[in-house]
């Protein structure tokens, strides 16, 4: 099975409505960021990982596995993990840690949206009304000349054999490694994958995603 490769560059642009991850997502009115409930009553936005705009996968996605259009958002309870946002959020008061192994159902979210024109910005703040996050860097994809390869990638099969030992039927619908720049690190050379069978993704189940975070 081929893998789609992601790579990262940082852009002044707006990026609206386009593949970026970190920034704001762009989403329609029929969809709501999701939020968790923290410990001491208030009410927390998941992080945003990046939107993916299904057209730019198209002509990689030679198995037809993913939608070729629409937008795809990704969200997970990673705050700490990523430097900037552990001094910006109260991780103390989360409902669940996210260690090694399989994670809560409640600590992430695929979303799936058919439209990608009638879009609006969703604005995520801290309590200060500050901007929420890491600035927006734009999206670009390639074909994987090895689909197991330890990468940030959508598509090919987990990097770590006992993750597909563990989970034979599934295969990657998004593999998230660290990366220095961000300040992100998960234990010792964390990869998360975002899990789904191929069933599931022809027929668009993003509720069925598993997230299971392991270390190379």
């Amino acid at each position: 099975m081929r893998a789609i490769k992601i790579n990262f560059s940082e852009s002044n642009d707006d990026l609206f409505g386009q593949s970026k991850w970190w920034g704001l997502p762009d989403m329609p009115d029929d969809l709501d960021v999701p939020m968790i409930p923290y410990d001491d009553g208030t009410d927390n936005p998941m992080t945003f990982l990046c939107q993916i705009r299904c057209s730019d996968l198209a002509k990689y996605d030679t198995e037809n596995l993913l939608p070729h259009k629409g937008m795809l958002y990704f969200f997970a309870a990673i705050e700490e993990y990523v430097g900037n946002l552990t001094e910006e959020f109260d991780i103390d008061d989360c409902p669940f840690f996210n260690g090694m192994g399989e994670w809560a159902p409640e600590a992430y979210r695929v979303l799936y949206s058919p439209d990608e024109d009638d879009l609006s910005t969703i604005r995520i703040v801290d309590e200060d009304g500050s901007p929420f996050g890491l600035p927006a860097e734009k999206l670009t994809f390639e074909t994987m000349g090895n689909p197991e390869s330890l990468d940030f990638k959508l598509l090919g099969l987990p990097f770590e054999t006992e993750v597909e030992q563990e989970y034979p039927q599934y295969i990657n619908l998004l593999q998230v490694w660290e990366e220095d720049r961000w300040g992100f690190f998960m234990y010792d050379c964390g990869i998360l994958s975002f899990l789904i069978t191929p069933e599931d993704l022809k027929a668009q189940r993003f509720d069925r995603v598993i997230v299971y975070l392991h270390s190379c």
